[in-house]
């Protein structure tokens, strides 16, 4: 069975739901075309922003082996985004709709 980490990513303070949304966005086209053999170890995200601690949050799980290369492009692209749990594993099942969307690869 496959097993994912889940990846929280955090809006800065403030930050409006659309321009945080404009911001992944950009990040994850770039993913995609500089990264394509790292983007497909992208699982799944959640429908919906989430608010936590006066900011917004989305989640991705993603296979363990691409959370360096994620953590790196992060980090070069000011993407903000919670500690990653290495021990804490989900199934593709618990990324069920209608919370989640299934990212076409």
């Amino acid at each position: 069975m496959d097993e994912y980490l889940c990846v929280t990513l955090v809006s800065e303070p403030g930050e409006a739901e659309a321009d945080f949304k404009a911001r992944i966005s950009r990040f994850w086209t770039h993913m995609l075309r500089a990264r394509p053999d790292d983007f497909e170890k992208v699982y799944a995200e959640t429908v919906r922003f989430e608010p936590e601690g006066g900011r917004l949050t989305r989640k991705y799980l993603v296979e363990a082996g691409v959370v360096p290369v994620l953590e790196a492009e992060f980090a070069a692209a000011k993407i903000g985004h919670q500690p990653i749990d290495p021990d804490d594993l989900y199934t593709k099942y618990e990324a069920a709709p209608p919370d989640w969307f299934w990212i076409e690869h």
